[in-house]
């Protein structure tokens, strides 16, 4: 990213100073090895980054060099030092942004974290502009390339997870260890920021479920089609009545859906607003160019802004109390959803009317199901259910005793469903 960011700056400088009203130019990088994609001739390095936060001719500081330690603290030092900051590190704004922008707001300087959602989809501007004059009601994203990957190779390809993540890997598409893209952490990351964004809550990392893709099978993928939906990866934020809903899980969506079509590395996030109605934003979310566009507009934006009075400089989210409107944010056995289950039983009668009565006294209505006949020289056969719209807490209590039947095999397999249409 950080590369990126120097040559777009390089590359376009006489376009950005004017879109900007000012000149803008790299005073000094801090970089701990040199970068050969980057021609830093003519430009001041030094290895000790925090030297770039003391210095007196720097005005903005853009930290590009991840992780939440020493992120943190070149940050806070930057901003101690009266320097504006851009970031593109979600893990250190969803972590410690509130400290963060309380710190920036005693100091009187901005901000700016464009680059650390969705790469060059200019999602956070939206939110706080483009969408300003609307009550946001909920929104839901492909906010992570390497799940969507993964999960596109397995629908269209017939590749299983393993195979699916190898073939990711060996594109470049996921890191030696891909734990935080396929357990759904970097997702929760961006959700708690947009999440901040569109409902004015701080920011709560620690309250998102997260939930991964390793355990979907190929059959998951199959039956999903079979009654016409996708599965994708999702980061879902909803407000409502009871309180706000923060979530990362696999989830079918129907399949003439837009965002269901996103696929391979490719973001999208769907804002529904009550003015608007549902929007999509799409495009590419990872990469040094694309994730550069969005820190140069940061860049652009802290540069036209330098007259604005200082307590109007950070995001008011920092500030707002916890929940909406006196709204708590609900743990994931409170939120309310359809869901696919698939389960494995003995093939003998009577094991259907013993899910269906389970589901019936639980309050729990099906609105589909497949039944499949046994395959060669197996004495279970797969069952699949679509439920209406159950509490989680109900639904898990439901499965619970299911997977105690006799005529049950195993666990039942449970993906939630969004139609995101209202």
């Amino acid at each position: 990213m950080g590369s990126g960011t120097f040559k777009v700056l390089t590359r376009n400088t006489a376009l950005i100073n004017a879109r900007a009203g000012a000149d803008i130019r790299i005073v000094q990088v801090g970089a701990r090895r040199d970068n050969p994609a980057a021609d830093t001739r003519g430009v001041a390095v030094t290895r000790d980054v925090f030297e770039v936060a003391r210095n007196p001719e720097v005005d903005v500081l853009v930290e590009l060099i991840g992780g939440t330690t020493t992120a943190r603290e070149l940050v806070l030092e930057a901003i101690r030092h009266g320097k504006h900051v851009v970031t593109a590190n979600k893990a250190l704004i969803a972590e410690h942004g509130n400290e963060i922008f309380a710190t920036a707001r005693a100091s009187g300087v901005m901000v700016a974290f464009e680059g650390a959602v969705a790469g060059g989809i200019p999602i956070v501007k939206t939110l706080r502009e483009g969408l300003g004059a609307n009550h946001i009601e909920w929104l839901a994203g492909i906010i992570n390339g390497t799940t969507n990957y993964i999960l596109t190779a397995m629908a269209e390809e017939g590749k299983s997870f393993a195979e699916a993540l190898a073939e990711a890997r060996a594109r470049g598409y996921a890191e030696a260890d891909p734990t935080f893209d396929v357990e759904g952490i970097d997702a929760a990351h961006k959700l708690v920021i947009l999440a901040a964004l569109a409902f004015g809550v701080p920011l709560a990392f620690d309250r998102v479920y997260t939930e991964g893709i390793g355990r979907l099978s190929l059959e998951d993928v199959a039956y999903a089609r079979e009654l016409g939906f996708r599965i994708k990866h999702l980061a879902i934020a909803r407000q409502g009545e009871r309180g706000v809903e923060l979530r990362v899980h696999p989830t079918l969506i129907p399949e003439n859906c837009l965002i269901a079509e996103v696929d391979g590395v490719m973001n999208a996030v769907m804002v529904k607003g009550d003015a608007v109605g549902p929007t999509l934003f799409y495009g590419a979310g990872a990469g040094d160019e694309p994730t550069a566009s969005a820190v140069v507009a940061d860049i652009i934006d802290v540069a036209r802004a330098l007259n604005v009075p200082p307590e109007a400089r950070v995001p008011y989210l920092a500030f707002a109390e916890e929940g909406v409107n006196g709204r708590p944010i609900l743990s994931i056995e409170e939120v309310e959803t359809a869901y696919y289950l698939r389960l494995e039983v003995v093939d003998k009668p009577g094991v259907l009317s013993q899910v269906a009565s389970i589901m019936s006294d639980r309050g729990i209505s099906i609105e589909a199901i497949i039944q499949k006949r046994p395959r060669e020289g197996a004495s279970h056969v797969p069952l699949i259910l679509l439920t209406n719209q159950a509490r989680e807490a109900t639904l898990m209590g439901a499965v619970r005793e299911i997977e105690a039947l006799p005529a049950v095999v195993g666990e039942v397999a449970r993906i939630r469903v969004e139609t995101l249409d209202g």
